[in-house]
């Protein structure tokens, strides 16, 4: 199980004040954490989900590292107003720009689960000699992926592609599109990633295209699964702490959202049925 940050080291985490029928609090910059959301939703079917994606400030890649951490922690802090019983922060670019100032804000109330760690734990104990991450500008630039992998195998190769095109075409619902096939072979035949064995995800957007992007590589490299690798590490966490809800048979999915979108709205119900509730939310 990793670290998520040095500051907890110092304290044993008690959360005997939580319930199991507490809401899981998940958020993201736009539809891409919905990819997490859906795995969590089905790994945990019993649990209920309140999901804040801030359309109004997407994307997140393109934005100051101030402006992160202030979108971030203002949604962190309506999630802990909501009830949440676990944060999870379904957003690569949140991740790797607010993270600590995340977990400052929960001051341990709830756990805190990110889409980074987790995944670059599992990598860098499996076989993996050169990996390949394609993520936001913010993200790449923050460099969380290869000091996390390097962290815990200093010996994995790690290269760091910023693909900025990809979050406005999925967000602009443009799937198995000339636009996302012409978007994928320009950034994946990039030099950078000539040699990679091993590709992540680095954006929870990008698993919409996981089937272009797959196809793209045949059977050469391998793309790791990140919303699966989250969603596990919940359960985990989850469970050691005795938190699991195993007794709702008819869990609510409640979405809010900081700019009503149609993608957003359509994917959504996509993913967890037509009777799902969405409502504006400007923080």
């Amino acid at each position: 199980m990793y670290k998520i940050s040095a500051h907890l080291k110092t304290k044993k985490q008690d959360y005997s004040h939580l319930s199991p029928a507490q809401p899981i609090g998940i958020f993201d910059s736009g539809v891409g954490g919905l990819t997490v959301a859906k795995e969590i939703k089905r790994l945990l079917p019993h649990e209920d989900l309140i999901y804040f994606g801030d359309t109004k400030h997407l994307p997140y890649g393109e934005k100051s590292k101030e402006a992160i951490i202030e979108y971030s922690t203002k949604i962190t802090n309506f999630l802990l107003e909501q009830n949440c019983k676990a944060i999870v922060i379904a957003c690569n670019t949140a991740t790797a720009n607010a993270l600590n100032e995340v977990m400052q804000s929960v001051a341990g109330k709830v756990p805190v689960i990110d889409v980074i760690n987790p995944v670059a734990e599992k990598v860098s104990y499996e076989i993996h000699n050169n990996v390949g991450v394609i993520a936001t500008k913010a993200t790449v630039n923050s460099g969380l992926y290869k000091k996390s992998i390097r962290k815990h195998n200093k010996w994995i190769k790690v290269d760091e592609l910023a693909t900025p095109l990809l979050v406005p075409a999925i967000e602009e619902g443009f799937k198995n599109h000339p636009i996302t096939h012409a978007i994928i072979y320009n950034y994946l035949s990039n030099s950078k990633l000539k040699n990679i064995e091993t590709l992540i995800l680095g954006c929870t957007h990008y698993p919409l295209l996981i089937d272009e992007i797959k196809q793209y590589y045949g059977n050469r490299v391998r793309v790791i699964d990140s919303p699966n690798i989250v969603a596990n590490h919940l359960k985990i966490i989850l469970d050691k702490y005795n938190l699991l809800n195993d007794n709702n048979h008819q869990p609510n999915y409640h979405f809010y959202l900081s700019d009503l979108t149609k993608n957003f709205e359509k994917i959504s119900k996509k993913f967890f049925g037509k009777t799902i509730d969405l409502e504006l939310k400007v923080l």
